[in-house]
């Protein structure tokens, strides 16, 4: 998707936020995914938040695919900053397709208000008469009180603490449809980008030793590399409870663990069977061991699983150089070769940036 993600244009734009119209196209394009999903036989969507929401060429917004590859059998798959997680979960540990709705109900708060709300507080508001506080200062004198009300309302009943009080996916369509009341204006003009712009050629900069390995496709040295990174860039990644801490969470780290002795030593085979023990259970993220199991993956000959990995660490940590270098080099397995030096491009730019404005490693 070419055109970022809903957290990039709402919460770090540049030239100009998200009108009214947009974010109400958002919403009801984020219910009809769902409500599609839940029909095709797919309720659970993992941490369904606004770095899920992409926009494709046309500026319309997609649901990204890696909510649904996160899902797992017995619906304990949630990873999310805990003020936004479903009550229910916190109790229990287990998602449901009500689980999803309050899910939706944050990210409802998230176009209100422009930034992150805590579903507490924001219900503090809308209680106590306060909507306007509750909207992006942006919108003032530039949306229908009539169409916030709406919507301010929907958030409130998907974010019910009972989830049997919460709506269903097909009640969520029914109400923001008739909210749809620019449908003939493109969503590109609405975002205010070029339809039809090409990219403009990045021009090569230098490259950090982790690009030099990427652009070589040196697997050896990018195995060095992520040997000596260990867990660095994981940070802030993660925010667990004392209740999370339970027998689970301990096989579940010692899953890692292993893994990282066979990635150490080079038993790539072991190590994807580690790694991937402690990503299935999905109470905790890491970007540095999806990009871990990139790597083994790739050193077993399988670009198509390195490559989502890769992406799939993207999602984690939208701007980890690493990530991104990753993708480049499954790509290029993939035969992919401008798009593999489009993402060498981005990753070293990322890079420079990182290294200009201080941050986490890459």
């Amino acid at each position: 998707m070419p055109n970022d993600t809903l957290s990039k244009h709402l919460f770090h734009w540049e030239n100009q936020t998200i009108e009214w119209a947009m974010r109400l196209r958002v919403a009801f394009h984020i219910a009809e995914a769902l409500d599609y999903c839940n029909s095709e036989g797919r309720p659970l969507y993992h941490d369904l938040n606004a770095y899920r929401v992409l926009f494709d060429e046309d500026g319309d917004p997609r649901l990204s695919c890696f909510g649904l590859m996160k899902n797992s059998r017995d619906g304990k798959s949630y990873s999310t900053n805990l003020a936004y997680t479903p009550p229910e979960y916190l109790k229990n540990g287990r998602v449901t397709p009500e689980s999803i709705i309050y899910s939706f109900g944050t990210v409802l708060l998230d176009l209100l208000s422009g930034k992150h709300t805590p579903p507490s507080r924001a219900l503090d508001m809308i209680r106590g008469k306060n909507i306007m506080l509750l909207m992006d200062s942006h919108l003032e004198g530039k949306l229908s009180t009539d169409e916030a009300t709406v919507v301010v309302e929907l958030a409130s009943k998907c974010l019910q603490y009972e989830p049997r009080e919460r709506p269903s996916t097909r009640d969520i369509v029914e109400t923001l449809a008739p909210l749809q009341t620019k449908s003939d204006v493109p969503s590109f003009v609405m975002l205010g980008i070029s339809k039809h712009e090409e990219a403009p050629s990045t021009p090569q900069r230098p490259l950090s030793p982790m690009g030099e390995a990427c652009s070589r496709m040196d697997l050896t040295a990018i195995h060095q590399i992520l040997v000596m990174t260990h867990y660095r860039d994981d940070e802030g990644t993660n925010e667990l409870s004392f209740q999370e801490w339970t027998q689970q969470m301990r096989d579940m780290l010692e899953a890692r663990k292993r893994g990282d002795y066979a990635f150490r030593d080079k038993d790539f085979k072991t190590a994807i069977d580690c790694y991937s023990q402690f990503i299935d259970v999905g109470t905790m993220v890491s970007p540095t061991v999806l990009a871990r199991r990139s790597l083994c993956y790739l050193l077993c000959d399988q670009p198509d699983p390195a490559l989502r990995d890769a992406m799939q660490a993207q999602c984690v940590y939208p701007e980890w150089p690493t990530a991104f270098y990753m993708q480049s080099v499954a790509l290029a397995k993939l035969d992919m070769n401008k798009d593999a030096a489009d993402m060498l491009n981005e990753a070293a730019a990322l890079e420079e940036k990182r290294q200009r404005g201080g941050g986490r490693g890459s």
